[in-house]
């Protein structure tokens, strides 16, 4: 009896299968004009909204937010490829940051007589500038 029913089952399916796929006539459909014009349409589309993006990207990022005028990078020093060590003026502190692929530490704070520069550093600060100062900075640190 079990037997008769896993007939009707497994016998019964392949051949619905074989029913439903005509085999004999093939259909073959050509590429028309139309095709390729609906093909065209839709990829400058595509290609409108993505440069329609990366402009608003680009756009947005020159944008500053509120309260970072309080907050400005002094100098920084590239201790390897993708290891930097970065002083920050954050109102009347500096931070010495160590940023790192997967992480930003903070490594010292500097505060009041402490800070390495009290008045506004030029927009271009001379080579090796920020580096004497940090040493500086370590040395007194190591010290005292």
């Amino acid at each position: 009896m079990k037997m008769k029913g896993a007939w009707l089952l497994f016998g019964w399916f392949p051949a619905c299968l074989a029913a439903a796929a005509d085999v004999s006539t093939p259909k073959i459909r050509t590429v028309s004009s139309g095709d390729m014009l609906h093909w065209t349409v839709g990829l400058i589309i595509v290609l409108a909204v993505f440069f329609l993006c990366a402009w608003g990207v680009r756009k947005l990022s020159g944008m500053t937010a509120v309260g970072t005028e309080k907050m400005r990078v002094v100098g920084g020093l590239s201790l390897g490829v993708r290891e930097k060590v970065i002083l920050l003026q954050v109102g009347k502190k500096q931070l010495v940051l160590g940023i790192t692929p997967g992480r930003i530490d903070t490594l010292y704070v500097l505060e009041g007589d402490d800070c390495l520069s009290k008045e506004q550093p030029p927009t271009t600060a001379p080579d090796g500038g920020f580096a004497q100062k940090l040493m500086q900075a370590m040395k007194g640190r190591n010290d005292g």
